[in-house]
């Protein structure tokens, strides 16, 4: 008789080494615990790689049109600046109101904008102008959305695994870079940009189906707050700058946006212009970058207890402005290729660590206007930088550019150290689990 492959017997210890191997996973990726976690993460993977694949078509599409770097950075800002005014009373929204209803809503009007701009692109019909307004009213829709997702991290999943979900999650995202950009510039080669747009939009499908498919996710019942928006929105920020390494984690994470983290937009004016890369070639920065990222993001989750997390922050962004530099100075497609790979690796490394720890350490009374003061200067100086990059890149080449971010990023890196006496007093008293 021929056993049963899952059964255990002295001579057929199978099923312990799967349980061995499944509890070493589990033990790297602890957030992978939670069954609305399981559920969580593969819609998401869809969406997000949706999402860049418009990122990247949009880049291309402007480039295609006006020609101008200066427009590049302009159609990045245009999503970009809403979350500079509105993610604070996306903030109290995310506060009062159940997370998941939020981002049932806010996923769907994101995926009627895809198809709006996939259309317009299609007909013939879209213009600079479409692209802006449209672009523009994302970012609105992502004030909400992004603290509604951030926030719901923290449902989804015990406490002690935040930041194996905050990696996880920023894992998610950048991962989407390597799949999302090649899968752009097939789109855009065979069929053009439009045909990109309207992949995003089908692929909100799977994030919203897997909401609907999550068991009720509220740990507690929401306060039935009745303070005026602005006093609650004070509040928050009072909360945050009181507490020293939520303080510290928001200015870097400031500079990380302005200086560092813009050069992304750049990548189309360099695919074509050093390396005279069609739109394929595009997809191959944007994913050798993402490759990168997603090495750095799996190394915390596994190893998020371990860490020295000033290591993490001003060490990968060291990591992160020297390898950049050298890609500036480098025409060697191979050697553009790697040093695209370290910085994606040492810039993921410091943000995911600085979200992770606000995560671990704000009071869940605070954690939608926390996490929404947190993505407002991340994603709202986004357009400082864009603008700032651009204007540059027209005026003085995209590689001093990128440069001048590079050591604005260094500078603050070496401050952090400096004082690191302070910060490292603020993580002990802080405890973050």
């Amino acid at each position: 008789m021929i056993l049963p492959a899952e059964t255990a017997t002295p001579t057929n210890p199978k099923p312990q080494g799967h349980r061995g191997i499944s509890a070493q996973l589990l033990s790297a990726f602890p957030a992978f615990e939670s069954q609305n976690f399981r559920r969580y993460f593969p819609g998401q993977v869809i969406s997000m790689i949706g999402t860049w694949i418009q990122m990247v078509a949009q880049g291309w599409l402007v480039l295609e049109i006006t020609g101008s770097a200066f427009d590049v950075g302009l159609a990045a800002a245009a999503s970009t600046l809403p979350p500079l005014f509105l993610s604070l009373f996306g903030g109290v929204v995310v506060d009062r109101y159940p997370r998941l209803t939020i981002l049932l809503w806010t996923q769907s009007a994101a995926m009627l904008l895809a198809f709006a701009l996939g259309i317009f692109a299609m007909t013939g019909m879209v213009t600079l102008s479409i692209i802006l307004v449209l672009s523009f009213l994302l970012g609105c829709v992502n004030a909400l959305n992004v603290p509604a997702l951030q926030a719901f991290l923290s449902e989804i999943v015990e406490r002690e695994h935040l930041p194996s979900a905050v990696a996880m999650n920023s894992a998610i995202y950048n991962g989407s870079r390597i799949i999302g950009p090649a899968i752009a510039g097939f789109l855009i080669s065979a069929t053009g940009t439009g045909s990109a747009f309207l992949v995003n939009g089908v692929s909100f499908f799977a994030v919203i189906l897997s909401l609907l498919s999550m068991k009720s996710t509220q740990k507690e019942q929401l306060a039935k707050n009745t303070q005026h928006p602005l006093q609650a929105i004070k509040e928050g920020l009072l909360y945050s700058w009181n507490h020293p390494l939520i303080r510290t984690s928001i200015f870097f994470i400031a500079i990380i946006s302005i200086f560092a983290w813009s050069y992304v937009t750049m990548l189309p004016v360099i695919a074509k212009h050093t390396f005279g890369m069609d739109a394929s070639g595009m997809g191959y920065l944007y994913g050798v970058s993402g490759l990168g990222s997603v090495v750095g993001t799996v190394l915390l989750s596994i190893y998020a207890r371990k860490i020295d997390r000033l290591v993490f922050i001003a060490g990968g962004t060291i990591l992160f402005a020297l390898a950049l530099i050298g890609f500036t100075f480098t025409t060697f497609l191979p050697a553009a290729l790697f040093f695209l790979f370290v910085s994606g690796f040492g810039l993921v490394s410091a943000v995911s660590t600085l979200s992770a720890t606000i995560q671990s350490t704000v009071d869940d009374r605070f954690r939608g206007r926390v996490m929404s003061l947190y993505m407002m200067v991340f994603m709202g100086f986004m357009p400082i930088g864009n603008l700032e990059i651009g204007y540059l890149s027209e005026h003085f080449g995209t590689g001093i550019a990128i440069r001048v971010g590079c050591l604005v990023t260094i500078l603050a890196a070496l401050i952090l150290i400096i004082s690191s006496r302070g910060v490292r007093k603020a993580y002990s008293i802080y405890k973050v689990s």
